[in-house]
C-alpha cells in the first residue's frame, strides 16, 4: 500500500469518526470547498462546501445520539494528486422518532490533494433500487 492511500484510508476512518460524532466542523474540515455531493436525497447534487454544511446538519439533528459508521469493502486507488475510493458503509442509531435504523449504503470517493493534505472533492452515495416496486433495497448488507 502507498503513502496516498494510506492517508486516504485515515482521511476516511477520519469521516467515519466525525460521521459519528455529529461534529460538522470537523466533517467539513475533510471536504473540498468545491465538493460536489450526490446523496440519497433531493436535489441532484449539493454543490459547494455551504450546501453540504446545511444538508449534514440537518442529516445530524435527525438523530437522538451518535451516528455508527462502519466502512466495509474498502478499496482506494491513489496517484501522486488525486484518487478514488468505493466502499460499503453501514449506517446505524435512533432517529429522534424512535426508529432504529441499520443499513448498507454504497459509496464512491474522488480526492484531490493540496499541499500535503488530502480532501474529498466528490461523494455519491446511493441504494440499490428494487425496479418493480421503485422503493429503495435497505435490508441488504455483505
Amino acid at each position: 500500500m502507498t503513502s496516498a492511500e494510506t492517508q486516504i484510508r485515515a482521511l476516511l476512518d477520519s469521516r467515519s469518526a466525525a460521521m459519528g460524532d455529529k461534529d460538522i466542523d470537523w466533517v467539513m474540515s475533510l471536504y473540498s470547498p468545491d465538493i460536489v455531493y450526490f446523496d440519497l436525497v433531493p436535489p441532484l447534487q449539493y454543490a459547494g462546501s455551504s450546501a453540504l454544511r446545511e444538508r449534514f446538519s440537518d442529516w445530524f439533528g435527525r438523530w437522538t445520539g451518535p451516528i455508527g459508521q462502519e466502512l466495509g469493502d474498502l478499496k482506494v486507488i491513489a496517484g501522486d494528486n488525486v484518487a478514488a475510493a468505493w466502499m460499503l458503509i453501514r449506517t446505524s442509531g435512533t432517529l429522534k422518532t424512535g426508529q432504529d435504523v441499520d443499513y448498507w449504503v454504497r459509496v464512491s470517493n474522488g480526492f484531490q490533494r493540496s499541499g500535503d493534505s488530502w480532501f474529498i472533492t466528490h461523494e455519491h452515495v446511493s441504494l440499490p433500487v428494487n425496479m418493480q416496486t421503485r422503493t429503495a433495497v435497505m435490508d441488504l448488507a455483505p
